[in-house]
């Protein structure tokens, strides 16, 4: 059984038009199948690259105002599944048009391929519209959830897959928000003491192409001048196949701003300060006078909550050690992206030297025998997190938790009992990438993404 509190299936990727999945190692198993999936879809999906950027805006020309990933059809799945080793270990244009490659979806493309995907099983029943209000804990074990319809849910594992770790909390599991003190986890880079600081949060909305009506009616109540920072934040414009550009503003609002009141008053917010940004890029960037604001997200797209301090938590050392240097056996899933922050005290891009892993315990919260975590509310530090938050990277753990516990069931095992090899080779069978290099088998199988 599903249960989702949204109207339709498909998270941040489609409910907050975040429709694209940045370049980074370990998108394979469920992800390449929802990828060749949206394939047979016309203009549902394609691979980009680099386009313009306001840092390489030529001498006398306006600035663009932030940065242009565009449709690049000369590569394929296979070039999107590498982030680390800039030189230097910093964000860098030049490598990145060349190495950097991700992949664009329609959000509307990748609902119906999940819900087409879940249907196919003939065994997985989907509620949508629908939360938890209750739950019922029993010695170390979650018994059922009381759903808000009334009905009463029990099952011998449940997941949460929720931003926040909603279930999890409310079964009392340990939880943390903010960034960790220095001490907590010994992390170089972290502050000396605990703030309540995380990642921005972003209000996705859509440009079209339309001559005839290229402006959108701003609410009067909007003013002309950005009131929430100096300047106007820059943005990620990202070309879709049909022509439209999804912006993504870094950030719409402050992490500790959003936490700071309830999400709909930080929705409306975030949507009259996208009809002002709006306004002001078309003040000063005449292509985009051409354009008109198509499209703005139902839902936030939310970087960092809530997260669960499981039995093992994924911190600065793991992320800077690598696979080459972590010792852990359970790893389920392996990421490359840099530390990344969103918001006034963002540090940048601190691009990675290798791929590192993340445990299958990071799953595991601290309390409840029965419940695995899988989403960016797993057992993370919040340097970790701004690293390893990644939609495909997220997909993995959940691949991960369905694996275990199903793996956990047919052997009657607890899920800490299971052994971490009879998972990783479940995983592996899957075709998710555990290690790197690429295994050949692998990259023969993701250069097949033509197959039907």
């Amino acid at each position: 059984m599903l249960i989702e509190q949204a109207p339709t299936l498909g998270g941040t990727m489609v409910r907050a038009g975040v429709g694209n999945w940045e370049p980074g190692v370990g998108g394979t198993g469920i992800p390449f199948d929802l990828y060749r999936r949206m394939k047979r879809i016309p203009d549902a999906v394609g691979i980009t690259r680099f386009g313009r950027h306001a840092g390489r805006t030529p001498p006398g020309a306006p600035r663009f105002p932030g940065g242009e990933l565009i449709l690049d059809s000369a590569h394929a799945y296979r070039d999107t599944l590498c982030r680390h080793g800039a030189p230097g270990g910093r964000w860098d244009y030049d490598y990145g048009r060349t190495h950097w490659h991700g992949v664009v979806f329609e959000p509307e493309a990748m609902r119906h391929v999940v819900e087409a995907a879940l249907a196919e099983t003939g065994r997985c029943r989907v509620l949508t519209r629908m939360t938890f209000s209750q739950v019922v804990v029993r010695e170390g074990r979650l018994d059922a959830l009381l759903l808000t319809d009334g009905a009463c849910v029990r099952a011998p594992v449940f997941v949460d897959a929720t931003g926040d770790a909603a279930l999890a909390q409310a079964c009392g599991c340990p939880t943390a928000c903010g960034e960790d003190a220095q001490a907590t986890y010994g992390e170089p880079s972290a502050p000396e003491r605990a703030t309540p600081r995380a990642n921005g949060v972003t209000l996705v909305y859509r440009i079209a192409l339309d001559a005839e009506t290229p402006h959108s009616p701003i609410p009067s109540d909007v003013p002309d001048a950005c009131w929430w920072r100096p300047d106007f934040p820059d943005a990620v414009y990202t070309q879709h196949p049909c022509g439209d550009f999804s912006v993504n503003m870094l950030p719409t609002m402050e992490g500790a701003e959003f936490l700071s009141q309830p999400p709909e008053a930080a929705y409306e917010e975030c949507r009259r300060r996208v009809m002002a940004h709006w306004r002001d890029s078309q003040r000063r960037f005449s292509e985009f006078r051409r354009c008109r604001l198509a499209w703005i997200a139902p839902a936030l797209g939310i970087r960092e909550t809530r997260r669960i301090v499981g039995e093992c938590v994924l911190t600065e050392h793991d992320v800077r050690a690598g696979l080459r240097g972590q010792t852990h056996a359970d790893i389920v899933a392996i990421a490359d992206h840099p530390f990344d922050t969103h918001g006034r005290d963002s540090a940048g891009c601190r691009e990675l030297a290798f791929p590192y892993g993340v445990p299958f315990r990071c799953l595991l919260p601290r309390g409840i025998d029965n419940l695995l975590v899988a989403s960016r509310a797993s057992s993370f530090s919040a340097l970790a997190a701004s690293s390893c938050r990644l939609s495909r990277t997220m997909m993995q753990l959940g691949q991960a938790a369905g694996t275990a516990a199903a793996l956990a069931l047919d052997a009657g095992l607890p899920l800490r009992s299971l052994p971490p090899e009879t998972l990783r080779d479940a995983l592996r069978g899957q075709h998710v990438s555990l290690t790197w290099p690429m295994p050949e088998a692998l990259a023969s199988h993701l250069d097949r993404e033509d197959a039907p």
